[in-house]
């Protein structure tokens, strides 16, 4: 069962990112883009570092996507005030009329995914894939602390 699971976990997620970045190039953002823009909107002010580690993606490549989103003029970097060597990176306005067009197209999508399946079984979906999530990341910090 669990390669049957993740396989379809993977396919879904595949096929939504897939259907998604359809729906993003007719305003002109890229899955790259979109992905920055969106974790940057939860975790305005973060440092350059934190975000790579959120996106899971290497400094270097945060920071080319920085840069062009700042070309851009969609991002903007401010020096962090507890570190002269570090950056904090947040939204300009510019990019938030981007980002309620990008969450229009997602909600239209995930209506879309989910026709046909009712409400209560909608939640309990989402019920369950926290919960994955959860013991997913629980294991991941045990298996950290085990290993110092």
């Amino acid at each position: 069962m669990a390669d049957t699971l993740g396989f379809l976990v993977g396919d879904v997620s595949r096929l939504m990112r897939r259907a998604f970045d359809v729906r993003a190039r007719t305003i002109g953002v890229t899955r790259q883009q979109w992905r920055m823009l969106t974790t940057l909107s939860r975790h305005e002010g973060e440092n350059q570092g934190r975000l790579a580690d959120l996106l899971d993606v290497e400094a270097i490549t945060l920071c080319r996507m920085v840069d062009r989103l700042s070309e851009a003029d969609l991002v903007e970097r401010r020096p962090d005030p507890t570190d002269r060597r570090a950056w904090r990176i947040y939204l300009t306005d510019r990019a938030r009329p981007i980002l309620d067009e990008l969450r229009s197209l997602g909600d239209g999508l995930i209506e879309d995914a989910l026709d046909g399946v009712s409400a209560p079984d909608r939640d309990r979906l989402m019920a369950l894939l926290e919960r994955i999530r959860t013991n997913l990341n629980d294991e991941r910090k045990e298996k950290a602390a085990a290993n110092g």
